[in-house]
Parts: structure tokens; C-alpha cells; sequence
């Protein structure tokens, strides 16, 4: 890539962040009417980016980007080849589309400007997302989508509804990405890249492997949380919550299609096993049905909707997991196909529902007169949808039953699933473009009315797309198609199917399709009610098992808090030094690496000796001083001849911190004593201290233990060397000790830092505190002095 281009495309990836950084002031500046200038970022992206269409249908793959973490062989880098050009031009042409619509549909909504800042901030995601070569770039992108559409569902967070569905969706889908985060290690591991570009040459490597069986599953976990396959579907209908354009956007163009491209991604790696062939397809198919039969029941045309793209993923899913040279073809097609029609009928159910009040089939009818545009739009579109000539959904119907032909029980089954599927989905099509326009006019609770520009252009323009594509394509096929599934096949792939019906066994399946799915639309109350019984029948269900999880989850919690958090300090303090007499202790014993006598230092010199001696004078003090302050006092003592050891043994810098700490130690302790409402003596029965003074002395007799047993081992000078030699070559300074605290160590050295710092103003604040202002009636009159705050320690326990 030349340098120009890399900038201009790296800078394409900045501009959905720039947009939603101006978005807000942009908003109260023209009010919705900023939906044009935000159109344009989206707009320059797909520009931008329908550039490479010559290169990429010639079958060149446009690598770019920069070293991140090299010693780690971390980039920001992308791969744009036919499958991610052709998201990226779905997201960035669709997205364009999406935001002007944004602007009527919200228009004088008071939080319009952050929706706009929302969606364009997953827009960058999503762009990130299908073009990243890098792994962590992938996970990256992938993690913040899950985050935006959090914030986009939830958008009118006033509703419990929307709550609920937000933080579902970012529970399942986010609980996926990390199923994916650990299946890109494992691929590293196996094969030592971290990029997707160099991985297509492992197919092989990655197959033979034993860890394959592991990264499938992984990597099925997160593709199929996100693209809502089952049993994880029940999110992305209960995300209708949404406004309407996000359901455009997220939930039937980009989002959703996450799962999918990482599936057709790494088709060339993990595909073409008995594991691959035989879960895809199972779980695709299955997902095709239950959400064909969902839809059915529906009554609100956008959950109606909703279950399609339910099904429409799981037909994705099993075309990718088929992986024939037609299978691979049709999953290209309907990929396409699918974003075009689906997109465009989703914002003609939110011009209803905007325009009416109601989204309620029941409650519509009669619209087409007030609103011919937008039921152009939707005819257009279900005639896409419901796969008839010459639109571009008829190209990947037949494609799809080109697929599926085959004599075998597994053919046959797949077949008949398809079939049921796409003529529900059909039924469903136009369903929701007839039923609304056509028939006796219904009163609605808004008197029916054409939407505005920025509502009707972009179905009006993604249906007409889907027919011109058709109609065009044996242009579209080079420059889209091919590129597509050549990428997805990882070798190179011809699509030639054309708009003009010919006699073959998929035109009888396409028929049979027709045929049913008419049936299915003129009985359309008795089929929602045969739905509605087996539903019923089936009773349970994974949304119900969602709620019963947390519900689970959140009980476990509470318990688990209450009993390991009970509010008493004495308690806390016990099973942290308990935990660490045991981390101490018990490797030493399991491994059997004590210390080797002898334990005491042969050439000790006196003044060693006579300061040791003082450390241990503090220690005796500590344990019979009389009272608290007195504790107080001797084992700072101890701390002192601890310093002086430092001093000793040419330790500057560590005798100087510990006088420090010890001087600091003594004023803040001794403070903290003249706050406190606290008997001078510890008056505790021996048969409580005996516990405690056990575990001090374990503690102490494991610290001991385990320094000596450090001390007695062969030292290994590779560190002390590497500081000699590079302290000075590296960061400038003489003095070895100050370089590895500044410069090498001085991530940790801040942190250190920080915890003092921290640990300073918690003193501070636990010093300053007050008991309430409020005092027992009459007190202020009376006069009487506010009660000092009193804190139980010890046993002082709590009474």
C-alpha cells in the first residue's frame, strides 16, 4: 500500500470517532438537521473505500497499518480483501443512510446529539472490527461494538425494558468476546502469528493440531453469541427496545453479522473438518426454524422483523458451515442481499410506527394512500425478501437451494428446513409490506401521514438497490461477489448466477417456497395462533433461562458476601494472615525446601549483633507494653533497628525508606489513637490471643524461613549484570540503584506511589471524620458536645 493511501485509510477508520466527538455541538448548533453534515463522515468512508473495489476484484488483498508492541508483534493493522471490503462498504453505505435517517426520526428528541455521537462511535467499532489483520485488534473492536450497542439499546434508559435488554445483550455478547479473546490465544500459540493475513497459510497446521477441537468451540462461542444463534438468540429480539434506526443498523446489517464474518473469516482455517460441517449447519438450521416460527407469532412488525434476522442469521450460518463451492456463493449472495432488504423494511415498520403510533399489524391498515413512498419501499423490499426476479434475493435463494441439492438424508434435511424457513420468512415479508397500506383504513392513534426526506430515502434507496443489483448483476458479481466468496472460500471463486430464471431443481424448490409462503400469508391469524399454542406447549425457554441465571447469580453473590464480608475488620485480618502463614509455609513443607542450618550467620560483628539485639528489645516491648501507645512506640523501635541493618549492609536507599515509613507509621498510628474511642489496654481473655499470637508467629517464623531459604540459594547475577551494562546506555545515569527506580522499574515505582498517596488520604479521611450532624433532640440547645466517632478494634470487637 502507498503511503498516501495507508494515511487516507487509516484516517478513514478515525472518522466515525471524529463524527461523534462533533456530533453534540454539531446537534444544538442545526438541531436534526445535523444529520447531513454527520452523513458525510460515513459517506467519505464508503467513498474511500469503494475505491479498492478494481484492486480487490482482480484478487489482490490491500495489507496495511503500524507496529504497535513489536517485541510483543502487536499492530494496528488491516486486511482488506473481498469479505471486509464488502463489509466495510455495508457498514460505511448503510451507516450513511442510517444517520440521516437518525436525524428525522429523532428530531427534537432531547438526547439526539449523543445518538448520533452512539452510533457513530459503533460505526468505527464495526469498520474496525471487519478490517483488523491483528488479533488484538479484532478483540479490541469486537469488545467496543459489544460496549456501544450497549449504549445504543439502552438509549432510552428511562425504560426498564430498555435496561433490561441493554445489559442482556452486553452480558451475552460480552461474555462471548471472551470465549473468542481465548480461542486468538490458543491460536497463537498453536501457530506463533497474531495476525489474520499470515494465519490463512496454518489451515492445515491449525486442523492437525490437537488444540483444534478447543479453538472450534471457542470460536463458535463467540461467533455465535453475537450473531445470535441457538439457544443465544432470545438477545436480539428483546433488543428492539432500541430505537428504531438502531435495530436498522445493529440488528439487521452489522452487529449481528459480527459472528458471521469471523465464521467465514476463518472458514479456510477451521472449516472443511466432520466437527465444522457437522455443528454449523445443525445449529444454523435449528436457529433458521426457531426463529422462522417466532416470527410468525408476532404482532409489532419490528419483533416480527427481528425473528427473520433471527432465522436469516441461522441460514448464514449453515450455508458457511456447508462450505460447498454454492454453499459458499449463496452465503455471499444472501449476505448482501440480506443487509439490503432487511435494513430497508426495518425503517419502513419505524416510518409506521413514527407516523402512526402503533407498529401493532393488528392495528394498521389502509396506510398506502397517506404513505406511498414508504410503501413502495417495503413492496420493493419484501419482493427482495421473499426471493422473486429479478431482485437480489432471488439470486441467493437459488443459490441457496443450488447448495442444498443432493441426494443424501443430510441434503434432504437441510432442504426441507430452508424451504419451511424461507416461506415463513416470505409470509412474514409481506406481512409486514401489505398488511399496514392495503385493506380498510384502521384509525391509528396519529393521523397517518408521508414521513419526510431524511425517513423515506433510505429504504427508498437500500430496496431499490437490491433490485438494481439484481438486474446488474453480472457487473456486481466481479466487483462484490466473487471477491466475497473467493475470500470466504480462501481460493478463488466465480458467481455467475444472473436474474433470468432457469428450469432446475432449485427454481421447483424456489416454486414450492413461493407457494407455501402464500399459503402461510393468507392463513396468517391461524398460523400466529398454531405458533402461539407450540410456544406455549414448550413453555420454558432461554430468555426465561437468562433471568433464572442471574437471578442464581445474584443470590450466590449476596450469600457469598454476607459470609465472606461480615463486617467485622478482626475477621479480615485473620484470613489474610492466615492465607499468607499458609502461601508461606506450606510450599516450604510440600516441596521440602527448608532452609539449611546453619541459621545463624557465623561472622556476625558485634555492632550487627548489638543492633539485632535492639530489634529484638522492640519486639519484647511490643508484647508487654502496658498500653496501646506504649505498642506503639516500641515497635517503632523495632522498625528503626531494622533501618540501621539497611545502613549496615549498604543499603541507603532502603534504610532511608523504612525510616520513613516507620516515622510515618508512629505519628499516623499514634493519631489515629488520640481519635479513637479505645480502651488503653487490650483487655482480651488469653484464649483469644493465644489464636492470634499463633498465627503472628506463624507468619514471622514463614517470612524468616523463606528469606533464608532465598538467601541460601545460588545466585544468579543475569539481572545485576544487565543493569551494570545498560544503566548508563540506556537511561543516562550513573547511579545504578536510582535507574532500575526511575526508569526500568518506574511503572512500579509509580504504583507504589500511588498506594502511599492513597493510603495517606484514607488515613487522613478516617482521621477527620465526624459522626452525622444530626444529634438527639435538644442536644444543640443544651449545649452539649457533638459525640466523638467511636471505632471498635480488637476485641472492642463488634458487641
Amino acid at each position: 500500500m502507498q503511503p498516501g493511501t495507508m494515511v487516507m485509510t487509516f484516517a478513514a477508520f478515525c472518522l466515525p470517532f471524529l463524527g461523534a466527538a462533533a456530533a453534540p455541538a454539531l446537534t444544538r448548533l442545526l438541531g436534526h438537521r445535523a444529520a447531513w453534515p454527520l452523513a458525510l463522515f460515513p459517506a467519505a468512508i464508503f467513498l474511500h473505500f469503494a475505491g479498492f473495489l478494481p484492486e480487490v476484484g482482480r484478487g489482490e488483498v490491500v495489507t496495511g497499518g503500524f507496529a504497535w508492541v513489536p517485541s510483543y508483534n502487536v499492530s494496528f493493522s488491516w486486511l482488506i480483501d473481498g469479505l471486509s471490503l464488502a463489509f466495510l462498504l455495508l457498514i460505511s453505505g448503510i451507516g450513511t443512510l442510517i444517520v440521516l435517517y437518525s436525524g428525522g426520526y429523532l428530531k427534537d428528541h432531547p438526547h439526539q446529539g449523543r445518538f448520533f455521537a452512539f452510533i457513530l462511535m459503533f460505526m468505527g467499532a464495526m469498520l474496525g472490527l471487519v478490517a483488523s489483520d491483528s488479533f488484538l485488534m479484532l478483540f479490541v473492536f469486537w469488545e467496543l461494538t459489544s460496549i456501544t450497542s450497549f449504549l445504543l439499546i439502552g438509549f432510552d434508559h428511562a425504560r426498564e425494558a430498555a435496561r433490561r435488554a441493554a445489559l442482556q445483550a452486553l452480558i451475552v455478547t460480552g461474555g462471548g468476546g471472551l470465549l473468542l479473546l481465548a480461542g486468538l490465544l490458543v491460536l497463537w500459540n498453536v501457530t506463533g502469528v497474531t495476525q489474520l493475513s499470515l494465519l490463512l497459510a496454518f489451515g492445515a497446521e491449525v486442523r492437525a493440531s490437537p488444540f483444534y477441537l478447543a479453538i472450534l468451540l471457542l470460536m463458535l462461542g463467540g461467533a455465535f453469541t453475537k450473531s445470535a444463534q441457538f439457544p443465544f438468540h432470545f438477545w436480539l429480539p428483546n433488543a428492539m427496545e432500541a430505537p428504531t434506526p438502531v435495530s436498522a443498523y445493529l440488528h439487521s446489517a452489522t452487529m449481528v453479522k459480527a459472528g458471521v464474518y469471523l465464521l467465514m473469516r476463518l472458514n479456510p482455517v477451521l472449516g472443511g473438518t466432520t466437527p465444522w460441517e457437522t455443528i454449523l449447519p445443525a445449529f444454523g438450521g435449528l436457529t433458521l426454524l426457531v426463529g422462522a416460527v417466532l416470527a410468525i407469532r408476532q404482532t409489532d412488525l419490528k419483533l416480527m422483523l427481528a425473528y427473520t434476522t433471527v432465522a436469516s442469521l441461522g441460514l448464514l450460518v449453515m450455508l458457511t458451515g456447508l462450505g460447498s463451492e454454492h454453499a459458499v456463493a449463496a452465503a455471499a449472495l444472501y449476505l448482501v442481499a440480506h443487509s439490503l432488504f432487511k435494513g430497508a423494511l426495518f425503517m419502513v415498520a419505524g416510518i409506521v410506527d413514527h407516523e402512526t403510533g402503533t407498529r401493532h399489524i393488528t392495528g394498521l391498515g389502509g396506510l398506502g394512500r397517506a404513505m406511498p413512498i414508504t410503501f413502495a419501499a417495503a413492496v420493493l423490499a419484501a419482493l427482495s425478501m421473499g426471493g422473486l426476479p429479478p431482485f437480489f434475493g432471488f439470486l441467493a435463494k437459488e443459490e441457496v437451494y443450488a447448495a442444498l441439492e443432493g441426494d443424501s438424508l443430510r441434503s434432504v434435511a437441510f432442504t426441507l428446513a430452508a424451504v419451511a424457513g424461507n416461506a415463513l420468512m416470505f409470509a412474514v415479508a409481506f406481512a409486514v409490506a401489505l398488511k399496514p397500506f392495503l385493506g380498510a383504513r384502521v384509525e391509528t392513534p396519529k393521523a397517518p401521514h408521508e414521513g419526510p426526506l431524511l425517513l423515506w430515502l433510505g429504504p427508498l434507496v437500500l430496496a431499490a438497490c437490491g433490485l438494481a443489483a439484481g438486474l446488474f448483476s453480472a457487473a456486481v458479481h466481479p466487483l462484490l461477489s466473487s471477491p466475497l466468496a473467493s475470500a470466504m472460500a480462501g481460493a478463488p471463486t466465480t458467481v455467475d448466477i444472473g436474474p433470468v430464471p432457469h428450469a432446475s431443481l432449485a427454481l421447483l424448490l424456489s416454486a414450492v417456497t413461493i407457494a407455501l409462503g402464500v399459503a402461510v400469508f393468507v392463513a396468517l391469524d391461524r398460523a400466529r395462533a398454531a405458533a402461539d399454542r407450540l410456544v406455549a406447549d414448550i413453555g420454558w425457554g432461554p430468555d426465561r433461562g437468562f433471568d433464572q441465571v442471574i437471578s442464581g447469580l445474584v443470590r450466590l453473590g449476596h450469600r457469598l458476601a454476607r459470609w465472606l464480608q461480615p463486617g467485622l475488620m478482626e475477621v479480615y485480618l485473620t484470613v489474610t494472615f492466615v492465607v499468607v502463614a499458609l502461601a508461606l509455609l506450606v510450599p516450604l513443607a510440600w516441596y521440602d525446601e527448608w532452609p539449611r542450618p546453619p541459621l545463624w550467620p557465623a561472622d556476625a560483628q558485634f555492632h550487627e549483633l548489638a543492633v539485632m539485639a535492639l530489634a529484638l528489645i522492640g519486639v519484647g516491648g511490643v508484647l508487654t507494653a502496658s498500653n496501646r501507645l506504649n505498642s506503639i512506640l516500641a515497635l517503632g523501635i523495632q522498625g528503626f533497628s531494622v533501618a540501621l541493618l539497611f545502613l549496615l549492609f549498604g543499603a541507603p536507599d532502603l534504610a532511608f525508606t523504612q525510616f520513613m515509613v516507620e516515622t510515618l507509621s508512629v505519628v499516623i498510628l499514634t493519631l489515629v489513637m488520640t481519635r479513637l474511642r479505645l480502651q488503653p489496654r487490650d483487655a482480651r481473655p488469653l484464649a483469644q490471643k493465644l489464636p492470634d499470637a499463633a498465627i503472628a508467629i506463624a507468619c514471622g517464623l514463614g517470612f524468616s524461613l523463606y528469606l533464608l531459604r532465598v538467601t541460601q540459594s545460588r545466585f544468579d547475577p543475569v539481572l545485576t549484570d544487565f543493569f551494570n551494562l545498560y544503566s548508563k546506555a540506556i537511561a543516562h545515569g550513573a547511579n545504578v540503584v536510582n535507574v532500575i527506580i526511575v526508569d526500568f522499574r518506574g511503572t512500579d515505582t509509580l504504583g507504589e506511589i500511588a498506594v502511599v498517596m492513597i493510603t495517606g488520604l484514607a488515613i487522613l479521611s478516617l482521621i477527620r471524620i465526624r459522626k452525622s450532624t444530626t444529634a438527639p433532640a435538644g442536644s444543640a440547645a443544651e449545649g452539649k458536645p457533638a459525640m466523638r466517632p467511636a471505632v471498635n478494634v480488637g476485641k472492642e470487637k463488634q458487641r
